[in-house]
């Protein structure tokens, strides 16, 4: 009986496996989707039920479960083993990829720096929320014009605000009723190197006409002359500024000052600035007394160092001296990677240093860091310290040389090397 179709004899029908043909290989499969063709040969695709096992969409097409992307459809990929869970390992899931350290050294490297600018921001704000922007400069009338470069003035003031009675005593400041200047400093930052002038509290100049910080009242000059620093017990900083403007000339961009308690805290912060000291002395006024040789200053000694003036012949110039080179190793100190990259030291510090510091209402973090690392230049031989230059005394006042500082004041409204040499 012939079982093959109408018009089918095994003579049309071609060359057939098993049936007498020359040929030994099967017939191809017909191209069908839901046939899958194990590697190794012509073994049938595991059969749930009867029925062939079909690919999900995310197996045809690429999925994640997929090897479609490497140019294997069927099966698993050739070497890797079947296991229980289907091809390539045990687990239900397959087997488990080796990690892509491209990937997470990337991702790493994302979040470090969201984590350093996020706290680098955050450090800014909580830093320039410290500043006590209490002077105004926009007070300060008849100003002379503006210099190339920027200039600052710093001063330290005996101001005991916030200080109890034992700290008085144990930092030596009495307990005198307001505030006197103790320090007075102009700070030049240029292109052409930066200089740091001293300017003796006892020097002698005349209180010019001006307008008063707290009336607004218009106070003409008449002719008074006076120490320095009582310029500033008159009417404060604004006054200070505009008699230093009126008797020089030159421009002051900014105004920074600290107080007795600031500054000791500052120094305790750092864990104390190392110092030589080329001469011992001794001074029950300030509480200073020092061997010679190199030393580490706490707060308190380092209060007394930058007081004294009592121990010297030449008092308010060698003052002027011992504070010009404490700050600037301060200043050094406080830039060393032992506080700066060790938040424990670096924090305290800020918060000691800003809590004490009062500026002027345009005086920005940015101005602050220029300044500090102006003073770090000059300790490091990058700029020039010098007194201001000074002819003679008249009543206990020292008398400023005018031709020499006549040509100071030209070079630092010219941003020019500095050639005038102080006292």
């Amino acid at each position: 009986m012939n079982d093959w179709p109408e018009g089918w004899s095994d003579s049309n029908r071609g060359n057939r496996y098993g049936h007498g043909s020359a040929h030994t290989q099967p017939e191809g499969a017909r191209v069908m989707r839901q046939v899958r063709r194990q590697p190794g040969g012509p073994q049938a695709a595991p059969q749930y039920g009867g029925v062939p096992q079909q690919h999900s969409y995310d197996q045809e097409y690429g999925g994640p479960d997929t090897d479609y992307n490497t140019g294997q459809v069927y099966g698993a990929p050739s070497g890797r083993p079947q296991g229980p869970g289907g091809p390539g390992g045990p687990g239900p899931g397959g087997p488990r990829r080796a990690p892509n350290w491209r990937r997470r050294i990337k991702w790493t490297a994302i979040t470090l720096v969201v984590v350093v600018a996020a706290t680098t921001v955050g450090t800014y704000f909580w830093a320039d929320s410290k500043l006590h922007r209490d002077v105004d400069l926009s007070k300060v009338i008849d100003r002379p014009e503006e210099g190339k470069g920027t200039n600052y003035l710093i001063v330290g003031s005996d101001s005991r605000a916030g200080m109890s009675d034992e700290e008085k005593k144990k930092l030596h400041t009495g307990s005198a009723e307001g505030k006197r200047t103790d320090s007075m400093m102009i700070l030049h930052v240029g292109d052409d190197g930066d200089t740091l002038i001293s300017l003796p509290r006892d020097s002698d100049v005349e209180i010019p006409t001006y307008k008063g910080s707290t009336s607004g009242k218009v106070y003409q000059g008449t002719g008074r002359h006076v120490k320095l620093n009582a310029a500033y017990a008159e009417d404060g900083p604004e006054l200070l500024v505009r008699t230093i403007e009126y008797n020089t000339g030159l421009r002051l961009d900014h105004y920074v000052e600290i107080g007795f308690a600031g500054f000791a805290n500052i120094v305790d912060a750092v864990g104390g600035v190392d110092i030589t000291i080329d001469k011992a002395f001794k001074d029950k006024y300030s509480g200073a007394d020092f061997q010679a040789g190199k030393q580490t200053l706490n707060g308190e000694q380092a209060l007394a160092f930058v007081r004294t003036r009592h121990a010297f012949a030449a008092s308010d110039l060698q003052r002027t001296k011992n504070q010009q080179k404490f700050l600037a190793a301060l200043a050094h100190q406080v830039a060393t990677p032992s506080t700066v990259l060790n938040p424990f030291t670096l924090y305290p510090t800020m918060s000691a240093g800003l809590d004490s510091l009062t500026v002027d209402k345009g005086m920005s973090l940015w101005d602050l860091g220029s300044m500090f690392w102006a003073m770090k230049g000059v300790n490091g031989g990058d700029g020039t310290s010098l007194n201001m230059p000074v002819s003679g005394s008249v009543g206990g006042n020292l008398v400023w040389d005018k031709s020499k500082v006549k040509t100071l004041v030209g070079e630092l409204k010219n941003d020019e090397k500095v050639t005038v040499a102080g006292n």
